[in-house]
């Protein structure tokens, strides 16, 4: 279903110079000061300082996690931040908060000026500020030690998608009389079902009505003196013995999302394959503090699919912004951010022009993004007239102009990712593995020769069509190698120099870059399924200048197929094109296989996988590892829980052993003489 379009918040102030909400004619902090009230409230009120950020419920190793109503300015984050800082950061840091109207980058830097102490952490914000698109957003900070998610949409249909454990409550939102929906069962039920035993609140509202529904829900509160010209503040320990009235609603909440069956509590995991997936959760992992093996059949890293010289960041667009559509959003969303941040990687957002196909196609466009009401930040079209003037050449149709998109160099990326690991990654190239045995303590792998190589609590499959062979027993992945080519245009650069964006038609072609361009095409002869060959094709340069004409007319003449160098990779992709990341299921009958959902599915203890990224692996990786770490630790996920189910791994496993069920019984059915 499409998310609503945000409506960000708009910059004021009082007269006495408080930030102000017009939206809900109420003020961002107390006069008294921001920081303080922080302070007060939030960090005292859920006695932070005291427990030095330990999670009560869990092992020193996980993050000590705060949920929090209502980002507005930041204040909280960042007084929480620096007073992480202060306690020598004693434990990773998770902060999580939601908001229906964030404020514009400029906006929110105008907001934060005035607060000096805070200007370095500030600065920090702000430049990883997400575009204001509804949806999850993951922001790391502090070599990852701190993790800032943030939730832009109303609460009410956000925070039952959230799976996270909170050990904190900020309860920071508007007055109760000026913005009552924050303040519902609606939403304080769906929080509390985040909540453990040993998760405390605070909150500067002492509202009736806001006691007597967290009393109902299993709160045990009590008053202490408030802020500024506020004479009380409330706090709260949540004891789960929950009342009647409430607990259908809070059941109601209750997570969905498949949790990893754990072998053991050490943090130590086989990884195998060095491509784009391989490489991005090695570093996610290493970067929890697990030791990773990596194993790599060649002899460097990004030596198939992820091997190309440039990949395009794009992501796709619905009409209806259909689930899929938001999962790849997310995703090259916080692509990008990742890219930004890491060294080594050959990387430009110089933009993306996605030109129509033709006068249908490019209503179309026109439509999608006026229905969609994204900002224009992220994606607007622009007429032909405009797309000739930004790209300076001669083109077909005008497009979709995607400002933060751009290419990415995939070989550079996987070995920045390894490199950020660090000594937590041991890399073992030119090693093939055979096999896999599950054992009491997790698994372990072998050789051609059968001599065992390495064993750990996890393995983790990120080698492509290859995995299959490795299964302990028969999963229908769907995996389906595709084969494409790319086609090299080292004198584009004199010819057209003038060009410096990406650009996509049934193809793409990339600018310039150290005097060699490529001209990739998505289509035909160069995007072949089950086709495993890697020899190239003349056909295949051939059907590139095709495609390379399309984009830019008249280009195609200069080249001649038969003189063009190239690269041949063969990607894999899944039969609905969407990727693979979680924990495999375990074996069922196809009977057992229909009394079970992904919530109760069981799961094959340690193994995972990291698959079927397809063509779009510079988008997919870098989140859906993500993901996949948070999953393997216990963490908040960063993706909404129907997101995450899509890329569940047991999809294609549940459906085909319900189909054989349903099968056998229409069969019975059509044997028996009563009918």
């Amino acid at each position: 279903m499409k998310e609503a379009p945000l409506v960000p918040a708009a910059f004021a102030t009082t007269r006495e110079g408080t930030p102000f909400s017009a939206t809900f004619d109420d003020v961002y902090h107390s006069a008294n000061g921001g920081l303080a009230q922080a302070r007060h409230v939030f960090i005292a009120g859920n006695k932070l300082h005291e427990s030095a950020f330990k999670p009560a419920r869990r092992q020193h190793d996980h993050p000590f996690v705060i949920l929090e109503t209502g980002f507005g300015l930041g204040m909280n984050f960042l007084a929480t931040w620096q007073a992480w800082r202060a306690a020598g950061k004693p434990c990773r840091l998770h902060f999580i908060s939601v908001e229906k109207h964030p404020f514009r980058r400029d906006d929110l830097a105008r907001a934060l000026a005035g607060f000096v102490e805070l200007v370095p952490l500030a600065t920090q914000l702000l430049k990883q500020w997400p575009v204001l698109v509804s949806g999850f957003h993951r922001l790391h900070f502090d070599d990852n030690k701190l993790t800032l998610t943030l939730i832009f949409g109303d609460a009410q249909t956000q925070l039952p998608k959230l799976d996270a454990r909170a050990d904190a409550l900020y309860l920071d939102g508007f007055a109760p009389a000026k913005n009552p929906d924050l303040w519902t069962p609606e939403v304080l039920a769906p929080l509390t079902r985040l909540c453990h035993s040993a998760t405390t609140l605070a909150t500067w509202s002492v509202a009736g009505g806001l006691r007597r529904t967290l009393e109902q829900l299993g709160w045990a509160l009590e008053r202490r003196p408030g802020f500024g010209d506020k004479r009380e503040m409330l706090t709260g320990r949540y004891a789960p013995a929950v009342s009647h009235h409430l607990r259908g609603q809070q059941a109601a909440f209750s997570a969905v999302s498949p949790a990893p069956t754990s072998l053991s509590t050490q943090r130590k995991a086989i990884i195998i394959g060095a491509g784009l997936a391989g490489a991005a959760i090695s570093e996610r992992l290493a970067q929890r503090g697990w030791q990773v093996e990596l194993f790599e059949r060649h002899p460097e890293p990004a030596q198939e699919a992820s091997g190309n010289p440039a990949g395009v960041l794009l992501p796709p667009l619905t009409k209806d912004d259909a689930p899929a559509a938001q999962l790849a959003r997310a995703c090259y969303l916080y692509a990008l951010r990742r890219l930004a941040e890491l060294p080594g990687v050959r990387y430009s957002p110089c933009g993306v022009l996605h030109i129509a196909h033709d006068p249908e196609h490019e209503a179309w466009q026109k439509t999608t993004v006026a229905e969609l009401e994204l900002t224009e930040e992220f994606v607007h079209f622009i007429d032909l007239a405009k797309a000739e003037t930004l790209i300076g050449q001669t083109l077909a149709h005008g497009g979709l102009w995607f400002p933060t998109g751009g290419w990415v160099d995939p070989r550079s990326l996987c070995k920045a990712l390894l490199s950020a690991g660090g000594e937590r990654i041991r890399t073992r190239y030119g090693v093939a593995v055979n096999r896999l045995e599950q054992t009491n303590g997790g698994w372990q792998i072998f050789d051609s020769a059968n001599n065992l190589m390495a064993s750990a609590p996890h393995v983790i499959l990120a080698n492509a069509q290859a995995a299959e062979n490795l299964l302990p027993y028969p999963v229908p992945l769907t995996l389906i190698p595709i084969r494409g080519q790319v086609s090299f245009l080292p004198e584009l650069a004199t010819r057209h120099p003038t060009l410096r964006h990406v650009l996509c038609r049934t193809g793409y072609l990339t600018p310039p870059v150290s005097g060699m361009a490529c001209s990739f095409s998505t289509v035909g002869a160069s995007f072949d399924r089950h086709d495993s060959s890697l020899q190239s094709r003349l056909e295949d340069h051939a059907g590139n200048l095709l495609r390379l004409d399309e984009i830019l007319p008249g280009s195609a003449k200069s080249f001649s197929a038969e003189n063009l160098a190239g690269r041949v990779g063969i990607r894999s992709a899944t039969r609905d094109h969407l990727p693979l990341a979680g924990t495999l299921p375990a074996q069922l009958t196809s009977r057992q296989a229909t009394q079970v959902t992904p919530k109760t599915l069981p799961r094959l203890a340690g193994l995972h996988v990291l698959l079927g990224l397809g063509a779009r692996g510079m988008i997919w990786a870098p989140l859906l590892a993500e993901l996949l770490a948070s999953q393997l630790c216990d963490e908040p996920l960063p993706l909404e829980q129907p997101l995450a189910r899509l890329i569940d791994p047991a999809r294609f496993y549940l459906h085909a052993q319900r189909r054989t069920t349903n099968s056998s019984v229409g069969m019975k059915e059509k044997r028996s003489p009563n009918l």
